[in-house]
C-alpha cells in the first residue's frame, strides 16, 4: 500500500468519537494519515453504535455507499468496529463481503497487527475478544494528540447494571476502571497540547474505582493540572452519585455545572421494569442534594418512551419529573428493543400511542431548553473559546452549560475563557460579543 490515507466515520455516543481519536494515534505507527476525503482513503472505518433502533441497518447502508463511492476506484480496505462489530461479529463478514475486518471495542489496540495481518495475508477476519487491561495498557504508550480545546479521556468502560433495555454489557463488557495513574498522565499530556477542558468518559462513568481513589479524587486531582479550565464527566447512573461525588461541587473549582443523570422513567413502576435499581425519589433526592451544594446546578438527562408495560399514568408521571426538574438539555426516544436484552422479547405497546407520548416530552424538554437560553438574553456568561467560525469575525465556545455560544470576538481569546454578553438566542445556541467588536448583527 504505497498510500496510506485513513479515512473513519463514527456513529454514537463520545466515546465512540475519544475511540476514533485514538485509533487516529494507534495508525500513525504504521505510516497512516488522515484523510477527511472519502475519495483519496485506502483505508476506510466505520465505528459503530448499537444504541438507537436499526443500528445494524445504518451500518449496511453505509457500507453500500462507500460501495458506491469507489464503484470504478480501487476498493479501500474497509473495516468496521464499534459496538455493532462487536454484536454481529463473523455475521458481518458472511453477509458483507466488502467488508475485510471488524474490530471490536475491547480490541482496536489490535488494529495494526490485524491491518498488517490481511495485507499480508488477504484473509478476512475479525477480532472481538473483550481485553480491556490489554487494551489500556497499549493506549498508555500512545501519545494521545487532540489538537483541541475541549477533549474526552475514557477513564472507564463497560458497565455491570444490565438494564433490561441496555446492549452496553454485552458490546462493551463488564465494568473496568483505568488506572489512577495513567489517567493523570493522559491528562497532563492533554494539557500540554493546548487542552483546557476534559470530559471523562465512562458508560457508566461514576462508577470509577481504582484501589482507593473514586471519580471525586480523579476529579480534584485533574483540577491541580495549571492549564486545565474546566472539567465535565458522562455518562453518570443515579446509583452512583455518591455523597463524595456530590461534595466536589462545593470542593471544586474547575467542575462545571451541569449534570448528565439519566433517569430513563418518571414512573416506578417502569424504572422497576427497566431494572433500573432506583427509583423516583431516589433521583429526587439527588438532585435535592445537588442543588443545595451548589444552586446553579442545572441537570439533563436520557427518556425512554414506550417502554413496555408503560401505561398512560406512567407516562404522565415521567412528565410531571421533567417539569419538575427542568431540564436544560435532554435525549428522548421511543423504546427500542435490542438483541440480547432481557426487554427484547417484551410485547411492545402501540406504536401510534409512543409517537404522540415522544411528541409531548420533546416538546416540554425543548420549552425548558428554550426558557433557559431565553434566561441569559442580555446577561454576561463565561464561554470556552474552542475555534474561530468559517466567517471572518465570529467565534465558537461553549458556555458552563455545555450550550453552544457563537459570537463576536477575537484570535486571543482561543483557548481562553471570555466574557461574552449574549444579545441573542434559539434553542440550542446562544449569540452574543465580547464588547471588543461591535455588537452583534442581528437579522
Amino acid at each position: 500500500m504505497k498510500s496510506k490515507k485513513f479515512y473513519i466515520k463514527t456513529f454514537g455516543c463520545q466515546m465512540n468519537e475519544y475511540d476514533s481519536n485514538r485509533i487516529f494515534d494507534i495508525v500513525k505507527k504504521i505510516g497512516f494519515y488522515k484523510t477527511e476525503v472519502l475519495d483519496e482513503a485506502n483505508c476506510y472505518l466505520l465505528n459503530t453504535c448499537h444504541i438507537r433502533d436499526k443500528a445494524k441497518d445504518k451500518v449496511y447502508h453505509e457500507i453500500g455507499r462507500v460501495k458506491k463511492n469507489f464503484r470504478t476506484k480501487k476498493k479501500p480496505l474497509v473495516i468496521v468496529a464499534g459496538c455493532v462489530a462487536q454484536a454481529e461479529n463473523e455475521e458481518m463478514l458472511k453477509r458483507e463481503p466488502y467488508i475485510d475486518l471488524v474490530i471490536g471495542p475491547q480490541a482496536y489496540h489490535k488494529i495494526n497487527e490485524k491491518i498488517e495481518k490481511y495485507l499480508e495475508e488477504q484473509k478476512r477476519l475479525e477480532e472481538t475478544e473483550f481485553d480491556a487491561v490489554s487494551k489500556f495498557n497499549y493506549l498508555k504508550k500512545i501519545r494521545n494528540f487532540s489538537g483541541k480545546v475541549s477533549s474526552f479521556l475514557t477513564i472507564q468502560e463497560g458497565c455491570d447494571k444490565f438494564c433490561h433495555f441496555c446492549v452496553v454489557p454485552f458490546t462493551r463488557g463488564p465494568e473496568y476502571s483505568r488506572p489512577f495513574k495513567e489517567i493523570i498522565r493522559e491528562a497532563k499530556i492533554l494539557a500540554e497540547n493546548g487542552v483546557k477542558e476534559i470530559i471523562l468518559l465512562g458508560q457508566n462513568v461514576n462508577a470509577y474505582q481504582y484501589e482507593n481513589n473514586k471519580l471525586s479524587d480523579l476529579i480534584l486531582e485533574i483540577e491541580k493540572i495549571p492549564n486545565i479550565l474546566r472539567i465535565r464527566y458522562t455518562t453518570s447512573h443515579p446509583l452512583d452519585m455518591s455523597d463524595d461525588l456530590i461534595n466536589v461541587y462545593g470542593n471544586s473549582k474547575k467542575i462545571m455545572p451541569l449534570i448528565h443523570l439519566p433517569v430513563q422513567s418518571g414512573s416506578d413502576k417502569i424504572l422497576k421494569l427497566m431494572n433500573r435499581k432506583h427509583n423516583v425519589s431516589d433521583y429526587y433526592q439527588i438532585i435535592e442534594k445537588l442543588k443545595k451544594i451548589n444552586p446553579a446546578i442545572k441537570f439533563s438527562s436520557d427518556f425512554i418512551i414506550g417502554y413496555p408495560g408503560e401505561d398512560e399514568k406512567d407516562f404522565l408521571a415521567t412528565l410531571d419529573l421533567i417539569k419538575n426538574i427542568k431540564f436544560i438539555n435532554s435525549f428522548s426516544f421511543i423504546f427500542s428493543p435490542r438483541p440480547g436484552t432481557a426487554a427484547f422479547s417484551l410485547d411492545l405497546i402501540n406504536r401510534k400511542t409512543s409517537s404522540e407520548r415522544l411528541e409531548i416530552v420533546q416538546k416540554e424538554l425543548s420549552n425548558n431548553q428554550m426558557s433557559a437560553n431565553r434566561s441569559l438574553e442580555n446577561q454576561m456568561i463565561k464561554v470556552l473559546v474552542e475555534n474561530k467560525t468559517k466567517e471572518s469575525d465570529k467565534f465558537f465556545g461553549r458556555s458552563e452549560y455545555m450550550t453552544p455560544v457563537i459570537f463576536y470576538g477575537s484570535q486571543e481569546d482561543v483557548g481562553k475563557i471570555a466574557k461574552v454578553k449574549i444579545n441573542k438566542f434559539n434553542q440550542s445556541s446562544l449569540f452574543g460579543n465580547t464588547n471588543k467588536k461591535t455588537k452583534l448583527r442581528v437579522a
